[in-house]
């Protein structure tokens, strides 16, 4: 494993590798100080189940464009760079957005401006992960090629690492600290986080588009530059030291004047050169897009999202007010639930990279309606008169849904890579990735809406058997819509 990791650092660098660790490791830690909000919209702002999960679902809309700040820092680059610009800008949205919430607490107490700065950190981190993902994707190219894996599993690690220690740690927190000291806590790993980029180089774009022309001395012009006349003119035997002299003058003006004249020519063409730019890739995303090879299975993924109601806030409220779990008792769970996602991970890379990815995607949404129902029994206390606890029900039901979910993730992810045509690999990736999440937060809504149609609301959870009734049939439906999957499509193959 050391060996392994310094065979990395050497082929990448060090700054560059720990950058790419630090990003996705605080990723995965934001489970710490999410944990926190949790509580703060429950407890400190009273906020019922619906408006709870619908303030939290609005927060993370900026991971749902992902594309946009692609497209963005590929075609307007800042100072001449495309990426580490922007990663200092979307790491200090993330850093004061956290340190403001956690010097000021009128703020977090406030529903508006709470909801606002937890946007604008969504901003900096959602922009910090295409911004790293477009790094690690350049450092990997041509003869580093071969180590794209390798990156993307290290990437991978760090951020189970920080999930698994994030929820670990959060509960405590809660129990031990300051709602305002977790926030600002957590505000040291993007302080980190923007330390840390000054120590990545990059190399500015088009920097040998335009030629570079010095004056600082007769020597340095290039003999190229002087136009044939003066050459001739130089040949006189009698007044040949002036007259090189005069070309040179004449060379280093004309030169002067053309650079001039070039810079001032690309700093007016300059919006209208970023305008097309967006322009095109928009246009090449909208053209690969709407290809039925595309555009079928994505509009799959979205619909499996999008109809099944996300009802996690309500059990959150249910799992603290009725069954009186501790925080540390759900960092815990949150915990097991990491460890199904790299077992789902294991188990889909070892035994079902083969399989068809319809059977895959049948098996994973049947299994997850039957273990919806887990919850149903936990609402409707049925497992109290078979002795088993509700701990040991909200730990096996979250280890084996992460799990399960892993199994429907990584096709997704499969088959994004697969679909991708050359040339926008990152720029669609991202759109792909952003459908995701915004399927995930329109999920979010519709169980926001379920909830406040059932009336259901912090301490009246009379109805919550009947929305989790609603969930677990809507878990069945994409089940009838795979025929938008490719039909012979594996892990391996399209």
């Amino acid at each position: 494993m050391i060996k392994w990791i310094k065979h990395l650092r050497i082929t990448f660098g060090a700054s560059f590798l720990w950058l790419v660790c630090l990003i996705y490791f605080t990723q995965g830690f934001r489970a710490f100080v999410w944990t926190a909000v949790s509580y703060q919209l429950k407890d400190r702002l009273k906020l019922s189940p619906s408006i709870s999960q619908f303030v939290t679902s609005t927060s993370f809309f900026p991971w749902s464009i992902k594309p946009v700040y692609g497209i963005i820092s590929d075609c307007i680059p800042v100072n001449g760079k495309k990426r580490i610009p922007y990663l200092v800008i979307a790491t200090l949205l993330s850093l004061l957005s956290w340190v403001i919430l956690g010097f000021q607490e009128s703020m977090r107490n406030s529903k508006r401006p709470f909801m606002i700065f937890l946007l604008l950190q969504n901003l900096g981190s959602a922009m910090a992960d295409v911004v790293i993902d477009a790094m690690i994707a350049e450092a990997a190219r041509n003869e580093k090629a071969k180590y794209a894996g390798d990156l993307q599993s290290i990437s991978w690690m760090a951020m189970a690492l920080g999930g698994i220690c994030g929820s670990l740690f959060g509960g405590y927190a809660l129990n031990n600290f300051q709602m305002g000291d977790i926030f600002l806590l957590f505000s040291f790993l993007p302080a980190i986080q923007l330390f840390s980029c000054g120590f990545v180089t990059e190399s500015p774009v088009g920097s040998s588009q335009l030629p570079e022309f010095s004056t600082s001395n007769d020597s340095d012009i290039d003999t190229k530059t002087v136009s044939d006349e003066d050459k001739v003119s130089t040949e006189s035997p009698k007044s040949g030291t002036l007259m090189r002299k005069r070309s040179h003058k004449l060379s280093k003006k004309t030169i002067s004047d053309i650079s001039k004249y070039q810079m001032s020519e690309k700093a007016e063409s300059l919006p209208s050169q970023w305008f097309q730019s967006l322009k095109m890739a928009g246009y090449s995303l909208f053209i690969a897009f709407k290809r039925p090879i595309i555009l079928r299975p994505m509009a799959w993924f979205f619909l499996a999202q999008v109809i099944i109601p996300n009802l996690s806030t309500v059990m959150f409220y249910y799992q603290t007010e009725v069954l009186n779990l501790e925080a540390s008792f759900l960092g815990t769970a949150r915990v097991i639930g990491w460890m199904g996602l790299m077992l789902g991970t294991y188990i889909y890379n070892r035994y079902l990279k083969k399989m068809k990815l319809r059977k895959i995607l049948m098996f994973a949404h049947v299994t997850l309606s039957l273990l919806t129902l887990l919850d149903l029994v936990l609402v409707s206390r049925l497992n109290v008169p078979f002795g088993v606890s509700d701990e040991v029900m909200v730990l096996f039901g979250s280890a084996l849904s992460d799990a399960v979910h892993q199994f429907k993730f990584m096709p997704f992810l499969i088959l994004s890579g697969q679909l991708c045509p050359p040339g926008i690999e990152g720029t669609l990736f991202a759109l792909f990735m952003s459908i995701n999440n915004f399927g995930s937060t329109m999920s979010s809504f519709v169980g926001a809406g379920l909830a406040s149609v059932l009336n259901i609301s912090s301490g009246s959870f009379e109805n919550l058997g009947f929305g989790i009734g609603i969930q677990v049939i809507c878990t069945c439906i994409p089940a009838g819509f795979l025929f938008l999957i490719p039909k012979d499509a594996t892990g391996i193959s399209t």
